[in-house]
């Protein structure tokens, strides 16, 4: 399965750990690249895995993600409204000319 960004936000939780579980055990390098990519922060990682050593990595590493990839979107959709009201601030000046 290739997992894109795209088709992360896509994944239910329990199917995000489950890929993520996979990419331990298969591919770490890929995994690596793609928290690279999602930009999760590799101190948070770090401290979320070293508090919970007991429990399943995927599913911590997914909740991760899913903050991560939800802060994105957020930033997104604040910075597209803002370059709305940055076009439309624009034709309001342009109309008082």
């Amino acid at each position: 399965m290739e997992l894109t960004i795209q088709a992360l936000e896509k994944l239910a939780p329990e199917d995000l750990a489950n890929a993520i579980n996979e990419l331990i055990k298969n591919d770490f390098s890929k995994l690596v690249q793609l928290l690279y990519r999602i930009d999760v922060s590799e101190a948070k990682l770090k401290y979320i895995l070293q508090a919970h050593p007991n429990e399943d990595a995927g599913k911590l590493i997914a909740a991760v993600v899913i903050e991560r990839l939800a802060a994105t979107k957020k930033a997104r959709e604040m910075f597209s409204q803002s370059k709305e009201g940055d076009a439309m601030n624009s034709i309001d000046s342009e109309e008082r000319l």
